[in-house]
């Protein structure tokens, strides 16, 4: 389906988060680092959500606090301390990190604040051990080109990382809290950008600033865009989480599809005369029709004296599986509201059936109980009783408000650019004053130094790179937009090897090694540093680039030297060299007589196959012509 983005209205705006490489954290001293080991101590919570000054209570925390979830912290003394914990106040902003944001701030024109004042924003899904995120707003009103559009950057903020979580087990959640406190920076745009394509290169713009700084960290986990995304007569959308910049437009594309999608759902609706009032929430205990039934979960759940609990949706027959945008469904919506309001696995719905073990004859007697018209659906779920009614109640909201259209919502980024339902947007009454960080003044001299030493612009850096490593236009902007800007520069002056080749390693190599699902994040500085030192040094051919990085990827702790022992990479000599160009040439005679000069290229293609990088491509050039040369004279 293509769609006329200008005629429906889209507007998004963006909100990128990019934790700065900073010697502490924002609010400690601890080591701004991850660790692997097994925890030191843990200690468990539950978080609660608190009145505004104004008595209103946040919806997004109310939801996270009806989840009945409890936390598992896990921590170690290298990481964490008595603030991470939130045993002890915060310690004073770390100057470090804002002078970083500062400095990205000025390089996107943002006009720095007076004061620097740090807020509390209410988070209680566990990913804070205090209940809130601090944060700071550090500039507003900055501008940043694109394509010759001036897009508005809203404020740059300075704000802590969360936790990670790292598992849950039934209403148990386990979060480390290593990464809690790492400083990170949001650069948030004014929702005028009107494409898709637009949004990812407004993204990749800003990151470019970002890293351009030379302050700020690379890796999975790093960078994480959030999207806000509206089209008129749909609503505003948020979606968190959108790891890989090459996705920011393939979420805005899906989100877009599934608004057009649930607009035509509600139009449908009222072409079939559905009420509001026409959904009931009128649950019935259909376990009886299940006795016996063939469905694993719906046995397992019976096992365990759980019910199946059953509502008619009037007027929804053929609704729930059709598809919105590429793999979300209506009834994939109603599934998600059913599993975060009611804690359940999941929903059954008429649509779908008879699959799963369902038989024809259940999903009939089940249309008998519910009084199930032809143009009804019916939805029915099995858990706890309570579970079950929550979880039928959260489908027959989410049933009325499609009648509406669009709902305003948080959704979260999947890695396969489609979205799925996350919690309420929260309100306005999320945000208030922390009491225990002094704010900081902005002196006009502070700032005047800083304008002094900004680093140099992306545009200006493209220049320089081209000049300085003989870069074409495309390569040197693949590798400004790549996370390996600054190993690049430093590898371009301390090897020699071609800066092409090395740029190409980091961008178009590592990027189909990612395709094939080889984890190239895996791969050190360390080990990129020994990498290029062989090739530099004659050690291995830039041939065998590719498949020590994928031997790498797969042995953390290992050298390029123990790379190229395993694979056999290293070097052949002149003599084997030579040899094995005069057994090619032996084995392949009908085709030199066949295509006299014209045999060179094969020739080479299956010498360079049968060395695996292992010889300068130059070097089997020369050899090869001088030998069909002479075999030809």
């Amino acid at each position: 389906m293509t769609v006329n983005y200008s005629k429906i209205g889209l507007k998004a705006g963006l909100e990128i988060h990019q934790q700065l490489d900073t010697r502490e954290k924002l609010f400690c001293s601890c080591e701004p680092q991850l660790f692997k080991e097994e925890p030191e101590f843990t200690f468990l919570r539950r978080l609660r959500p608190t009145q505004s000054e104004l008595g209103q209570v946040d919806p997004a925390a109310l939801f996270e606090f009806q989840k009945g979830t409890r936390i598992l912290y896990e921590a170690n003394n290298e990481t964490a301390c008595l603030v991470e914990m939130d045993e002890e106040p915060p310690h004073d902003l770390n100057r470090e990190a804002v002078e970083t944001s500062l400095i990205a701030a000025l390089m996107m024109n943002a006009k720095p604040v007076d004061e620097i004042h740090v807020m509390r924003k209410t988070v209680i899904d566990g990913s804070n051990t205090t209940g809130f995120q601090r944060t700071c707003v550090v500039a507003l009103n900055g501008e940043i080109d694109i394509k010759g559009k001036k897009v508005p950057i809203q404020h740059v903020s300075l704000e802590e990382d969360a936790a990670r979580k790292t598992g849950k087990e039934g209403q148990l959640i386990r979060y480390r809290i290593d990464r809690l406190g790492i400083p990170l920076i949001e650069v948030t745009t004014a929702p005028v950008i009107y494409s898709p394509e637009e949004a990812e290169e407004t993204a990749s713009a800003i990151g470019r600033i970002l890293r351009a700084t030379r302050r700020v960290r690379r890796g999975l986990g790093t960078i994480r865009q959030d999207l806000n995304v509206s089209i008129r007569d749909g609503a505003l959308i948020e979606i968190k989480g959108v790891q890989e910049l090459e996705l920011v437009s393939q979420v805005i594309e899906n989100e877009v599809k599934r608004q057009l999608g649930l607009l035509e759902v509600r139009d449908e609706l009222k072409k079939r005369g559905v009420k509001r009032e026409d959904i009931i929430e009128d649950f019935v205990d259909v376990t009886s029709v299940f006795k016996q039934t063939k469905c694993k979960v719906i046995a397992k759940a019976l096992k365990q004296n759980n019910p199946v609990l059953a509502v008619r949706l009037t007027g929804f027959a053929g609704l729930l599986k059709r598809e919105l945008a590429l793999g979300m469904r209506l009834g994939a919506e109603l599934a998600g509201i059913a599993r975060f309001w009611g804690r359940v696995g999941g929903i059954f719905h008429t649509d779908e059936m008879p699959a799963y073990g369902v038989t024809v004859e259940e999903v009939n007697q089940l249309g008998q109980l519910l009084k199930k018209k032809s143009m009804d659906a019916v939805v029915f779920v099995t858990d706890t009783s309570e579970n079950a009614t929550d979880a039928l109640k959260a489908v027959t909201e989410r049933a009325k408000v499609a009648l509406e259209g669009v709902p305003e919502e948080t959704r979260a980024a999947n890695p396969d650019g489609t979205t799925k339902y996350m919690r309420p947007r929260p309100g306005a009454a999320r945000m208030y004053p922390e009491t225990d960080v002094p704010p900081i003044q902005l002196t006009k001299d502070y700032l005047d130094e800083l304008r002094s030493r900004l680093p140099e612009l992306p545009e200006q850096m493209m220049k320089r790179m081209m000049a300085e490593y003989k870069l074409n236009r495309k390569l040197a902007k693949q590798i400004l937009n790549s996370e390996y800007l600054d190993l690049f520069e430093s590898l371009g002056k301390e090897t020699k090897v071609s800066p092409t080749v090395i740029a190409v390693a980091f961008t178009e190599t590592l990027k189909a090694l990612k395709r094939d699902g080889i984890n190239v994040e895996a791969i050190t500085d360390k080990q990129f540093r020994e990498l290029f030192s062989l090739v530099g040094s004659g050690k291995t051919a830039k041939e065998s680039i590719l498949e020590i990085l994928t031997w790498l990827a797969s042995h953390e702790e290992a050298t390029a030297d123990d790379a190229l022992n395993s694979l056999g990479l290293g070097m052949i000599s002149q003599k084997e060299l030579e040899k094995l160009v005069d057994d090619v040439i032996e084995k392949n005679r009908e085709l030199i007589e066949a295509r006299g000069k014209g045999a060179l290229g094969p020739l080479m293609g299956i010498i360079m196959k049968k060395a695996r990088g292992r010889v300068k491509a130059e070097v089997v050039s020369g050899i090869l012509k001088r030998r069909l040369e002479e075999s030809l004279s």
